[in-house]
């Protein structure tokens, strides 16, 4: 149970990037000692901000942040930063348990292998210290993430979306470790059914006025309570709207009649200027993206992709296993196997046209929607990504209209891949796949990082593309909304 000792608190904080982009306005909120807490809020939000905020990565324009005296913090991100992909495990680890500051000048860390070996057991890792970090698949990377925060032994430790990549073992390793945990989380999901199995209370980052509201209670009952008092300011609204209607049109009839009814006239729009001020603004969290098409490649047809060959990694070791895969156009394929086993190595090899046994048709163009967002430019622009993607066919009117479709607004096309959310780096790959014609199409957990509230209207698309597909999800309802041909389990060959 929380105790009553406050470890964070927010005091009327407020921030912006330096492209003036405002995330905080005055924010307040409070954290005890020993809750368990979810951050929810849109992408781009800026859930992961406050974190930087709360670690003393980003300060604060004005207000304060202020921290218990020598509590000690960390954060598994969303994902392996590219400094660290080409780390060993046991590297990442020495780095983790270093001071940034003092990086450089800190003695070496003895007796390290075994204090890796038990956070490793800790989130049901087994691998060899020197394995290199960009050779792990994305699952084994977010327990890496977790490992990594875990050895620091902190008082306040910091989930950015951890089931992200995670198998059906993963997830409820992660859920019980969290149930039992007894010191300080603040996590960001979108895992509904993740969150509340362990949360106490929730921090919601409104998009629309910049701040923080706290709630207590388990996640299923707050996320109920945030949408009746979402439909009480509409419907406090639509009283409004129509009060001030009816008194302009009574205050336009009396300015008509000239004399003392002009008074009572000027007396009505003052009142009616008050009403408007009542007004609440209907909150930009309820926004998606609109629905859109993945256009399919027309001049093709017959067998698209073969494969007679897969390589499975089974204790630390390729080997390759006879398939018999044949996809024809419009035919779809569900990849499925525990984290580690080579999904993610078999699509990537896949999309590059390198995979032993593969055979896809002459002429046929890949769309590749990677977990890790690689194949976008990040010292691109968003405008520049979907320009490229566009080609020469469209306007520069129509290009912006796409991307506001996915809420990527004139602010956020100026800004480089690199600095955008996870999530805002989901909607730009959706967003690019969509301006192309593609045959294949290979989506490596498409939904990832992504907001619940976007993962039917994408679910739909991708199921109404009209060509050939290969799939990796680990969201079970996701799945269920897609038409899948085959199936592929690679786990089946652990048990030869």
């Amino acid at each position: 149970m929380p105790s009553d000792e406050i470890i964070v608190k927010f005091n009327n904080v407020s921030f912006e990037w330096e492209n003036n982009k405002t995330i905080l306005n005055e924010a307040n909120f409070s954290v005890r000692r020993g809750s368990k807490i979810t951050l929810m809020g849109q992408n781009g939000a800026g859930k992961s901000t406050i974190f930087q905020l709360v670690t003393g990565d980003a300060k604060p324009d004005s207000g304060s942040v202020n921290i218990a005296n020598n509590l000690t913090i960390a954060t598994a991100k969303q994902v392996i930063s590219r400094d660290e992909i080409n780390l060993t495990i046991k590297e990442f680890f020495v780095t983790a348990l270093r001071d940034p500051a003092k990086r450089e000048k800190m003695p070496p860390i003895y007796n390290i292998d075994p204090r890796i070996d038990n956070v490793l057991k800790v989130t049901n890792l087994s691998l060899p210290h020197n394995t290199i970090i960009k050779n792990l698949s994305g699952g084994q990377q977010a327990r890496l993430l977790l490992a990594g925060a875990l050895i620091q032994d902190p008082d306040l430790l910091l989930l950015d979306e951890p089931t992200n990549n995670l198998d059906k073992s993963g997830i409820a390793h992660l859920t019980k470790f969290l149930i039992n945990y007894s010191k300080t989380c603040i996590v960001i999901s979108h895992d509904a059914d993740f969150l509340n199995t362990f949360t106490q209370g929730v921090l919601y980052l409104d998009i629309f006025s910049k701040k923080v509201e706290q709630y207590t209670g388990d996640y299923f009952a707050v996320v109920k309570e945030i949408k009746i008092r979402l439909e009480r300011e509409r419907m406090k609204n639509a009283r409004l709207e129509k009060d001030i209607s009816h008194r302009k049109e009574q205050a336009n009839f009396f300015a008509q009649k000239g004399g003392h009814l002009r008074d009572v006239s000027s007396k009505m729009r003052k009142k009616i200027e008050e009403l408007e001020g009542e007004v609440l603004e209907v909150r930009r969290e309820d926004k998606t993206i609109k629905n859109f098409t993945i256009p399919s490649q027309n001049d093709i047809g017959g067998v698209i992709l073969k494969l007679d060959s897969v390589t499975i990694v089974k204790n630390h070791k390729f080997i390759d296993k006879k398939v018999d895969i044949t996809l024809n156009k419009k035919e779809r394929l569900l990849l499925i196997g525990p984290n580690g086993i080579g999904k993610t190595t078999l699509l990537e090899k896949l999309a590059s046209g390198h995979a032993k046994g593969e055979y896809v048709k002459q002429g046929v163009k890949i769309g590749y929607y990677r977990q890790d967002f690689s194949t976008l430019d990040f010292n691109a622009t968003v405008y520049q990504t979907l320009s490229k993607a566009m080609g020469s066919d469209g306007t520069e009117q129509s290009l912006r209209a796409h991307a506001a479709g996915f809420l990527l607004d004139a602010e956020i096309l100026k800004t480089k891949i690199g600095s955008l959310s996870e999530g805002q780096k989901g909607l730009v790959a959706f967003a690019a796949i969509s301006l192309q014609k593609i045959g294949l199409l290979i989506l490596d957990e498409p939904t990832n990082h992504i907001n619940f509230r976007h993962i039917p209207i994408i679910a739909k698309a991708i199921n109404n593309f009209q060509g050939t597909m290969v799939l990796v999800s680990h969201a079970p309802d996701f799945v269920e909304e897609i038409r899948v041909d085959q199936i592929l389990d690679l786990g089946k060959f652990l048990e030869k």
